[in-house]
């Protein structure tokens, strides 16, 4: 799971790779972890806040992060809520729209969408393999949002919260997102394929939307903002009204 974005005053920290071959040359950030503040345990709940410095090019900070996770779950639960704060630092930083963002999980093979065209796979060193034909067993991921929307049809919808569900070997399992009323775009768009990209970005609305909407989220120089994310991974099914509950549960969170 990570939080990112790919246009952050010109910078992309999406597509940082230095592998990364073809047209596009940047300028590419850089996200530096600084230092763990706080880690808690405890029997029901689990918590750690750590800080990060976003830096352009030059290796200038533009933003200062501070992100807190807390964790905590039941026995086929587990839930890892994030909640990230950034501040801008010597200038304002214009998060122009952009598709690549904000927050997103990279799901085993099992939970993707089966796939009958060719694809083309890219490792961690960024070397690109083609693959004719897709070996689709054991293969079950299946989207759905809090508006109704299922399969791929998700990409550039707005929604509260997102599930995808599908079987690890015989095990039932939902993999759901949850968006905060408090954040900006709320509710976000999602950036959701079907080859294991999980995303929100609800920075995104000129191309999420195909141009209807547009929103280039401007943050001043000193100025903070805060975005909040419930992850719920259930050793089970899940339904439209669980989901709900939770959701409306999430939003009572400060």
């Amino acid at each position: 799971m990570w939080f990112n974005y790919g246009d952050v005053n010109g910078h992309d920290f999406w597509n940082n790779s230095n592998a990364i071959e073809g047209d596009h040359k940047g300028p590419f950030g850089t996200i530096v972890h600084k230092e763990i503040k706080t880690a808690k345990g405890g029997k029901d709940r689990g918590e750690l806040t750590v800080t990060a410095d976003w830096l352009d090019k030059d290796g200038k900070t533009m933003l200062t992060e501070t992100t807190t996770y807390y964790f905590s779950g039941t026995g086929n639960q587990r839930i890892i809520d994030r909640s990230t704060t950034l501040k801008a630092a010597g200038q304002d930083v214009l998060f122009k729209d952009n598709k690549e963002g904000v927050i997103a999980i990279r799901v085993r093979r099992e939970l993707e969408h089966p796939s009958n065209k060719p694809e083309v796979f890219t490792d961690a060193s960024g070397k690109a393999t083609n693959v004719p034909a897709m070996n689709n067993e054991g293969v079950s991921g299946h989207y759905r949002s809090s508006e109704g929307v299922e399969g791929e049809d998700v990409w550039g919808k707005r929604a509260k919260w997102m599930n995808l569900t599908g079987k690890v070997g015989n095990e039932n399992i939902s993999v759901a997102m949850l968006d905060h009323p408090q954040n900006v775009g709320y509710p976000t768009y999602w950036h959701s394929r079907g080859y294991g990209l999980y995303a929100a970005n609800p920075l995104g609305w000129k191309v999420m939307s195909n141009g209807k909407e547009e929103l280039n989220y401007k943050l001043p120089a000193g100025k903070s903002v805060t975005f909040r994310y419930r992850v719920i991974v259930t050793s089970s099914e899940t339904t439209d009204n669980q989901l709900n509950a939770e959701a409306q549960k999430f939003a009572k969170v400060k």
